[in-house]
């Protein structure tokens, strides 16, 4: 089988194949795969736990090659009928991975990565702790970069605005207990994502 650097070479190409469609992803998983692996290794997982979740985040948003380009690429603030088709994507990226039984863990990451703590997310309204841990360190790194990064729509977020808005989350968007542990690191991670110099 394959070890562990030709797995994330593998991992590399299938997210190059959506980077090449879509021009904002470009940048976004690797920040978030950095940002996640940051803090699974301060909470202190075991190394295959760890890789587990940094290939999840590489891999979050493969379900968005099925989006099409009329909606993935729009220049501009969605509609409401365009967001949903966007939110297909975690189902997407699940069904895709699932064709491998190497990745079968990671689908369910990716599957659940926009579920909220309160249950209030997608695609199917779990919430707390049967949210699986990956998603939930993908939910609040995903969040991060969304914030720190510039939109079609919106520029990105001063700092300060996105550290006030992942700590107001806590125990509603977000894994407390993931939250303390981003906020108490809060420099650092901003340094491993590229956003600070």
């Amino acid at each position: 089988m394959f070890g562990v650097v030709d797995f994330h070479e593998i991992i590399g190409c299938i997210t190059g194949a959506l980077e090449e469609r879509d021009y904002y992803t470009e940048g976004h998983s690797q920040r978030v795969s950095d940002m996640v692996l940051f803090i699974a290794k301060r909470m202190g997982f075991p190394k295959d736990e760890v890789m587990l979740y940094h290939f999840s985040a590489h891999l979050h948003d493969i379900g968005k090659i099925g989006i099409p380009d009329a909606i993935l690429r729009k220049n501009g603030r969605l509609t409401d009928a365009e967001f949903a088709v966007i939110k297909q994507h975690p189902e997407i990226g699940a069904r895709i991975l699932r064709k491998s039984p190497a990745f079968k863990e990671i689908a369910e990451i990716v599957l659940h990565h926009h579920e909220r703590f309160d249950g209030q997310g997608y695609p199917d309204g779990i919430a707390d702790y049967s949210i699986p841990l990956g998603s939930r360190l993908i939910a609040v790194c995903d969040s991060i970069d969304a914030m720190m990064t510039t939109r079609s729509y919106r520029k990105a977020f001063p700092e300060n605005v996105c550290y006030e808005e992942i700590k107001q989350c806590s125990g509603t968007r977000y894994d407390p207990d993931i939250v303390d542990i981003v906020v108490a690191n809060w420099k650092e991670l901003m340094e491993v994502a590229g956003y600070s110099v």
